[in-house]
């Protein structure tokens, strides 16, 4: 029997799964496998979305499954679209009715799918929907929009705005994907985008994609150029290979080439760029200024708006292609905890597998078990707390060695890292020479806050943390100014293991702005040798060996390239080969596979 969901257009046999394993054919029937089961119902803010221009600031429900039906290399979701099966038993169950009540319940302006796609859970979010909108609430979704022209017309019905992730604009990117054909998503986008829908369209952009960007642009282009183009630079995950992330300058420099055919083309996963601001096309006037909000998201810091029939700009009036609802943006807005909303749930799971793969396990079934002791938002809070800290850490390890049984295996990586850092604390605690230090994500105004563990790594290698002298907030931190920086006068800079620049694109940013602190002067710009040393998996003791040494080298001889070795052979059974690392928490190298279940 055919299933009319996507254009995948399986032929699905009695008792038998679809591509993307979500949908059955039983007695002659196609049904879904998990109806009315989510993995998250949580506030967010739009832009965490992201949506840039729709509703700002609105607070809105978001709703998340599991599963997709598109199967992309390197995917940021990959935890819950592939590694937590098909059907995680702890799964939230909620009718429509229910979930429509959560959200008028907590003032929230509409429901949103994302994360994961709505695609593979259409019959629940289209029940979903159409509660909502029975109830006055706004709908929308992030989506591949490979709909079929059946799943086209309900989703029109529904939907006021929408998201589309585009995965290139050539054939073999969507095959790649495992998609025939990029012709169903630019069928389904016009056809949105005429029917009244608001659409904003996103695009991954990989070292190999770059002429893509420009097809994209000139498609869009031809439908409006006022439709938001959001280019996430790619942030290699899984097996997605580490040479195919573009730097953020050379990011920055593409998105204002491509505002050359688009009025506005924004840049995500970049900490501290500008390019994420929309500009008044009449007069250059910063109008919505935001910030980078952990992966795929954005933060409106401020707006220069005057509401008088729709959004325009404060300075000369012209109207920009925003949708308020007439009404003007809120001054406060509704903060997401933790790891919960958007993207940060992912690095939560990520964080937890990071643990488990380095106790010697890399079996699904664990994982999951893992993941379901902490799915509980309230322990998320703790989560989140108790990976900022490196004697927490140690005991979340411990916890879960008991948690699955394998105490011996978890109690070697936890001695390991105890040992280490009890030999470096132990080494600093009587210095009196410490050096004011600054921790940046990306580029040099992007702040970490001051109780995230980068900076706790600072302080227990002997150094001053500059940047717990300020009132951050963001996630997981935000843009300060250039005075700020100047005045904190660090002697030192360390550049995120997360999302990095190279140290000369560091240099180059602080000149250019005008950063005239002690750390540029006497270039003492550091970067570490591979991603996953300062945040995310236990690979933070070899930050801090780093750290250490950078810092007190007439303390700390630590020979790094042997101790990564040691590290990689003794918990991970493989050799430390930087050029397979990429952005992966949980993956110590792009190499790595689980032992997946069969479903």
């Amino acid at each position: 029997m055919k299933c009319n969901i996507c254009e995948n257009n399986c032929y699905i046999h009695e008792g038998s799964a679809g591509k993307c394993g979500m949908y059955l054919n039983l007695g002659g029937g196609i049904f879904e496998r998990n109806p009315d089961g989510y993995l998250i119902i949580s506030p967010i803010t739009i832009e965490t979305m992201p949506m840039l221009h729709y509703m700002p600031r609105g607070k809105f429900l978001q709703i998340s499954t599991v599963g997709c039906n598109f199967d992309c290399p390197g995917c940021i979701s990959t935890v819950i679209v592939k590694e937590m099966g098909r059907g995680p038993t702890w799964l939230q169950r909620k009718k429509p009715d229910e979930i429509v009540q959560k959200a008028m319940n907590e003032g929230c302006l509409g429901i949103c799918f994302l994360m994961n796609d709505p695609l593979a859970s259409w019959p629940t979010f289209i029940s979903v929907a159409n509660k909502a909108k029975e109830k006055g609430l706004f709908v929308g979704c992030s989506s591949n929009a490979f709909f079929t022209e059946d799943s086209l017309r309900q989703a029109i019905s529904c939907l006021d705005f929408i998201n589309v992730g585009l995965k290139g604009f050539s054939e073999e990117s969507y095959q790649r994907c495992g998609a025939a054909s990029s012709k169903p998503v630019w069928r389904n986008i016009e056809r949105l985008f005429r029917a009244g829908v608001h659409v904003e369209i996103s695009c991954t952009y990989r070292k190999d994609g770059k002429e893509e960007l420009f097809d994209i642009a000139h498609s869009i282009a031809a439908i409006s150029e006022d439709i938001p183009l959001q280019i996430m630079r790619f942030i290699p995950m899984e097996d997605a290979d580490p040479a195919l992330e573009v730097s953020i300058k050379e990011a920055e420099e593409t998105s204002l080439m491509l505002r050359e055919y688009l009025h506005y083309v924004y840049l995500f996963n970049s900490p501290g760029t500008d390019h994420l601001t929309t500009y008044c096309i009449n007069c250059g006037e910063s109008v919505l200024k935001r910030d980078f909000y952990g992966p795929m998201g954005a933060r409106l810091k401020s707006s220069k708006t005057a509401v008088n029939g729709g959004v325009k700009c404060g300075a000369c009036g012209k109207t920009l292609p925003v949708e308020s609802g007439n009404k003007i943006i809120p001054t406060d807005f509704y903060r997401e905890a933790d790891f919960q909303g958007g993207y940060p749930f992912t690095r939560a799971l990520e964080i937890l597998e990071s643990i488990v793969i380095a106790m010697g396990i890399n079996r699904q079934d664990i994982i999951v078990h893992v993941w379901n002791e902490y799915a509980d938002r309230k322990v998320l809070h703790k989560l989140h707390q108790d990976v900022q800290n490196p004697d927490a850490f140690i005991d979340l390890v411990r916890s879960i060695g008991r948690s699955t049984g394998c105490l011996e295996k978890a109690s070697r990586l936890a001695g390991y890292l105890e040992s280490k850092l009890n030999f470096i604390r132990d080494k600093t605690a009587l210095l009196e020479n410490k050096q004011r230090v600054y921790y940046a994500m990306g580029k040099p105004l992007f702040c970490i806050k001051g109780e995230r563990m980068e900076n706790r790594l600072v302080e227990i290698a002997g150094g001053i943390s500059m940047n717990k002298r300020l009132e951050i907030a963001g996630r997981p931190g935000e843009t300060i100014s250039v005075d700020q920086l100047n005045e904190l006068n660090p002697e030192v800079m360390f550049i995120s293991a997360f999302i990095s620049s190279t140290v000369e694109d560091f240099y180059e940013d602080c000149i250019n702005l005008g950063i005239s602190v002690e750390a540029v002067k006497n270039k003492r710009i550091y970067a570490h040798s591979a991603p996953g040393w300062d945040f995310g998996s236990p690979r933070w003791i070899l930050g801090l060996m780093n750290i250490a040494v950078l810092l007190h080298p007439e303390h700390f001889d630590f020979d790094l390239q042997s101790s990564a070795d040691e590290f990689y052979e003794t918990f991970y059974n493989i050799p430390f080969t930087p050029d397979d690392i990429n952005r992966s928490f949980s993956k110590p190298s792009s190499k790595l596979r689980l032992l997946m279940d069969k479903q």
